[in-house]
């Protein structure tokens, strides 16, 4: 008797079916699964053999064949124990559900027939949807990740035996809503703006950067407060929409990093070690998984003590930076991840960090500067969009009680008021913000009178920037211009701009 059932792996965030064609004739009893399956899938035999038998169903004594197809497509993932599960009690007679076709089959068996969580479960839920699924059968712990997707029925499902009552029609499971997408409780804010004292230009910085979405570079001494104000920069981020968390949360449930109820949605705010590998930085392995550049998607990636980072890790963040995507090749095929973030960096001067520090000798020699320095290339500084220079808070910032900062709350207004000025402006364009302005947009959307030329001819000459830091200067003006509401750039916002552009002048060119 032959079978057909239907289940899904995932190539990136992408989801391709897999029919499981099952079939079982006379003969000396096998188990036996084709069609390119990886060592996952081979292993699902014994498990779907005792889920079987430990639900009170008979396991057949027959020569059971298992082809997965497309044959000539590798096939990786536990997820497909469920479906390869389903085509033998639907060859055995037990499931009398005829037509399947519309019916997609993802989940991993436990030895006791329960139906285990799965990751990845939400790529894979809306990648059905233009694949002409109808219905996902999916593990019972996926279901409010899976839950937000419209245009296809969710069937959570705790183990066999209840699966082959609903197929009977002897249990009603209604399809699963996740009815509260980002209706959580406000929580706790622990890290706030108010509680940096002094540095009031790191702050403008911060939050013109967080205002338009670009990258910043922050160079300081020792305890200048450069860890401390990056740590706070998620609190002065808008919120995601739901396209944004969508796509965010389908990144995590892949990495298996998705452990919240719904829709992440909280922008990410990455931090990871100078240590770190190529590899874990931007994603790779066997089987390629999302690297931190992914993880730090639609939000932060934190880089502290940039020069700590090894050279070549630091290179291969040149092409996320710019194309916003990463693409790993391996044997297995060719994978592409999101990586829209806002890297934020921070730096000492020096191997002593005191270069340059008005209250501390610096005890480093040039050579031991310039070989420290050296790490950080041109064309990754020329990438980041505002470099900024922090000097040691003063005593009587720390002490005087009289001045207030601003609290994160009131920065996020405004903050939210200009990031909502600018979805505005680029509605017909796909656009975000003002970091991800490209080629014509920018001469067309940055427009300048002819002061704010002259003074950026100027400053092109005498600083010796480039193109990218010609188009950089623009795109942080814009939002700059935005901020104080107006929608023409004027001189001051282009100066404004150009003092986030020439600190790298003089510590890049010892």
């Amino acid at each position: 008797m032959l079978s057909k059932t239907k289940t899904c792996v995932l190539q990136g965030l992408n989801g391709n079916i897999v029919e499981v064609e099952t079939d079982l004739s006379n003969g000396m009893p096998s188990f036996n699964i084709v069609g390119l399956p990886d060592a996952s899938i081979k292993e699902s035999k014994d498990r779907v053999r005792t889920a079987i038998n430990n639900s009170g169903f008979k396991f057949p004594l027959s020569r059971i064949t298992i082809n997965l197809s497309p044959a000539n497509t590798k096939k990786e993932g536990s997820q497909m124990d469920l479906a390869i599960a389903s085509g033998i009690l639907k060859c055995m007679g037990i499931i009398n559900e005829d037509d399947l076709s519309n019916t997609c089959f993802i989940g991993e068996l436990a030895l006791d027939g329960e139906i285990t969580k799965i990751d990845g479960a939400l790529p894979m839920v809306i990648s059905l949807i233009s694949l002409g699924i109808k219905k996902a059968i999916i593990p019972f712990d996926n279901k409010e990740e899976c839950g937000v997707v419209k245009g296809i029925d969710i069937i959570p499902i705790k183990n066999l035996k209840q699966l082959v009552n609903y197929l009977n029609e002897l249990e009603n499971i209604k399809p699963w809503k996740t009815t509260k997408i980002n209706d959580r409780k406000k929580e706790k804010i622990f890290y706030d703006f108010k509680d940096i004292k002094g540095q009031e230009t790191l702050k403008r910085a911060m939050e013109v950067a967080a205002a338009g979405g670009h990258n910043i570079l922050i160079i300081g001494p020792p305890g200048s407060g450069k860890t401390m104000i990056a740590k706070r920069l998620p609190t002065i981020l808008p919120k995601m929409s739901f396209k944004e968390a969508l796509e965010v949360t389908k990144i995590y449930s892949i990495a298996g990093l998705e452990k919240c109820i719904g829709l992440i949605d909280k922008r990410p705010f990455r931090s990871p070690h100078h240590t770190i590998s190529r590899v874990s930085l931007v994603g790779g392995g066997r089987i390629p998984s999302p690297g931190e550049v992914s993880l730090a998607h639609y939000g932060v990636l934190f880089l502290d003590e940039l020069p700590e980072f090894g050279k070549s890790v630091l290179e291969v963040l040149r092409q996320p930076m710019e194309d916003n995507v990463v693409t790993i090749s391996r044997v297995n095929g060719t994978y592409t991840y999101p990586s829209n973030f806002m890297l934020v960096a921070s730096m000492n001067p020096c191997p002593c960090g005191y270069y340059g520090d008005p209250l501390h000798e610096c005890s480093c020699n040039p050579r031991d500067i310039d070989r420290y320095l050296k790490k950080i290339s041109g064309p990754l500084l020329d990438r980041i969009d505002i470099h900024i220079e922090v000097s040691p808070v003063k005593f009587d910032d720390l002490r005087e009680r009289s001045i207030s900062s601003e609290s994160s709350d009131e920065i996020l207004k405004r903050v939210n008021k200009c990031r909502n000025k600018q979805i505005e402006r680029y509605s017909e364009q796909d656009i975000y913000s003002n970091s991800e302005l490209e080629g014509r947009n920018i001469n067309k959307y940055c427009q300048i009178n002819k002061d704010a030329q002259d003074i950026l001819k100027t400053a092109f000459d005498k600083l010796g920037f480039s193109a990218r830091g010609y188009n950089k200067i623009l795109k942080v003006a814009r939002t700059i211009a935005d901020l104080e509401n107006t929608e023409k750039i004027e001189s001051t916002h282009i100066l404004e701009a150009i003092q986030y552009r020439s600190m790298d002048r003089k510590y890049f060119s010892i």
